[in-house]
């Protein structure tokens, strides 16, 4: 396994940068790095919206947008929903995307 490095910007602005593990979503390391936001109460399921987070606009193609069930729990925060908006949970940490930067959304 190998390590890359992510960039969150916390709602408040607070920028953390990190260095996390392949092969785990992005919602993991969030939550194991005490980023504020990434609440994940649905444990990574995609049954909630609660690790919603803006992927910056030079990664989006490289994350892609998310599939039809992620889509619709990002209903759910369609007052805060981007266009590059996508659940934590389902962006699974490969070194393509060594680099990445993230703002979390406010919570609904």
């Amino acid at each position: 396994m190998s390590t890359i490095d992510v960039t969150f910007v916390e709602e408040n602005g607070n920028i953390v940068q990190a260095k996390v593990d392949t092969g785990q979503s992005l919602m993991e390391a969030g939550k194991a790095k005490g980023i504020a936001g990434i609440l994940a109460d649905c444990g990574g399921s995609c049954a909630c919206a609660t690790c919603h987070v803006y992927v910056d606009g030079e990664w989006y193609e490289k994350v892609g947008a998310p599939d039809d069930v992620e889509a619709e729990m990002l209903d759910m925060v369609s007052d805060v929903r981007r266009a590059t908006s996508r659940l934590a949970c389902q962006i699974k940490l490969t070194e393509k995307l060594d680099g990445l930067k993230v703002e979390v959304a406010p919570y609904a």
